[in-house]
């Protein structure tokens, strides 16, 4: 990615009071972009978006998704070049008890993000994000490409896919890349695997679980031991997302197709791994403890193939995975001590920028 394109950039951003939003949300303000945020409020307690006073340099709204006229009113305000797409309800197990709200947040909420494009001039790119679990999933060994078939068991990740589907419905009848010269937007979508990093507090995700049994001073209960992810630092596919939005704005229809942004395939590692090692690197005590209590269906194998992105938009990740749970480690620990965790947060933006991959 080129810093020097995003400085004076209009930006519009939903989800920006996530984990991952808000980890994006400071990184476009350190590279002087203009950004407006449309997101609900921040999802935990305590939250990435409080803990590192993520609005004071953005424009920050509250607004929800599914309000198809509220978005519309609100990204005609901010007359954005560029809109990225976060805002989504994110959680497997969640999609289990609230499947009605998951597939009107993932699937109608995007319709109207997309119709909020249609009725602002200026649009040059888009980039939703979905997730890696928008593909039927095999349980093979081998990693997902961008062609695969669109799918999912569960409801969160049927309406990931369901994302995909209106994606391309979307890109063939209104922003067609054969006729870029008449609409001028190129939309494109990034597909993420298991993103993690400090400051995530969300319920049911692995890291968030540990860091919380650790300040209580408990083992950890981990579900499924052997489940494999393509694991990766939040920083690995925000770069992918702003990658691709560069492309899509300097060589528009060329980009507008889904890209795949995930790990070397060393770093797609049992859920066990993770947890071992973020103890042992933790100390003072940090356990954990199988949970056999019954649990809903979750995918137990996983992987991304993302040559396609290493291939054409000379993207790849800069992190190992060991690197990854350090950082993360000292993001808490820095958080537990009472320091200023927006200049902690962007400090670990400005080491990813300046670091290359190594294994460990």
């Amino acid at each position: 990615m080129n810093p020097a394109f995003w400085r004076g950039k209009r930006v519009f951003l939903t989800g920006h009071t996530g984990f991952k939003g808000s980890w994006l949300s400071l990184w476009l303000q350190s590279l002087g972009a203009h950004v407006t945020g449309f997101a609900l409020p921040a999802p935990s307690e305590p939250s990435l978006f409080a803990a590192a006073r993520v609005a004071e340099g953005m424009v920050s709204l509250t607004g929800d998704i599914r309000d198809a006229e509220a978005l519309r009113r609100t990204m005609q305000d901010a007359q954005p070049e560029i809109v990225i797409h976060m805002a989504a309800q994110a959680l497997v197990r969640h999609s289990y008890v609230d499947p009605v709200g998951t597939y009107s947040t993932n699937v109608m909420g995007l319709v109207h993000l997309f119709e909020a494009v249609r009725a602002t001039p200026g649009v040059a790119a888009v980039v939703n994000v979905t997730s890696d679990k928008c593909y039927e999933n095999r349980e093979w060994p081998w990693g997902y490409r961008e062609n695969e078939a669109m799918g999912g068991y569960d409801p969160y990740s049927n309406s990931k896919g369901c994302a995909e589907l209106v994606t391309g419905a979307y890109r063939s009848s209104f922003f067609n890349p054969a006729s870029h010269a008449e609409h001028g937007v190129a939309l494109g979508s990034g597909r993420a695997g298991n993103v993690i990093g400090g400051g995530d507090w969300a319920e049911d995700r692995l890291i968030p679980d540990m860091i919380r049994a650790i300040g209580r001073g408990t083992p950890v209960r981990i579900r499924s031991p052997h489940a494999i992810r393509p694991w990766q630092h939040v920083l690995e596919p925000l770069s992918g997302y702003l990658t691709l939005a560069e492309h899509l704005v300097s060589d528009g229809a060329q980009y507008a197709e889904g890209f795949n942004f995930g790990p070397h395939d060393t770093d797609a590692r049992p859920v066990q791994w993770i947890v071992e090692r973020l103890c042992q690197r933790w100390g003072d005590g940090a356990a954990w403890e199988l949970d056999g209590a019954p649990q809903p269906h979750e995918a137990t194998y996983l992987k991304l193939d993302c040559s396609k992105a290493r291939s054409r938009l000379d993207w790849q990740p800069r992190w190992s995975l060991g690197e990854t749970l350090d950082h993360i480690v000292a993001w808490h620990r820095a958080h537990a001590a009472g320091q200023d965790m927006r200049a902690v947060t962007q400090e670990q933006i400005n080491i990813y920028q300046h670091t290359g991959y190594k294994e460990g």
